[in-house]
């Protein structure tokens, strides 16, 4: 961070909580945004989304993004293995691209799918 951002990240520690209210609306006044939560609403939000920001994501969505026609059978193959689903569902996702394949998996499963995915002519891509 640049020197002038640490500088008022340091003085906004200082404030108090009235001094903090009053800037709010100020700030509400100068540049016409509306702060819906209360002030102390707004710190606690603040530093829950600081301490949410800073953990690693560890779940995981697979996204089939096309499939060409030519490849199509053997992509088709690999979603059935990856989901378990029957041919007529899996034919009916892989047709429906782009479209989630698989969720909430670990970042080694989604990638060793979307490889897979990759492998069998598709693309894919890890959200």
């Amino acid at each position: 961070m640049s020197e002038r951002i640490n500088n008022i990240l340091e003085e906004l520690k200082t404030l108090t909580l009235l001094e903090a209210s009053e800037l709010v609306t100020k700030i509400e006044e100068t540049f016409g945004v509306d702060a819906s939560a209360s002030t102390s609403g707004t710190m606690v939000m603040a530093s829950e989304t600081a301490s949410i920001v800073e953990e690693e994501k560890t779940e995981f969505n697979l996204i089939l993004d096309e499939v060409s026609a030519e490849k199509k059978i053997a992509v088709l193959k690999v979603v059935r293995a990856l989901t378990g689903l029957g041919l007529k569902e899996a034919k009916d996702l892989v047709e429906a691209a782009p479209k989630q394949v698989q969720e909430n998996i670990n970042k080694e499963a989604a990638a060793a799918g979307k490889k897979q995915i990759e492998d069998a002519g598709g693309k894919a891509s890890i959200i």
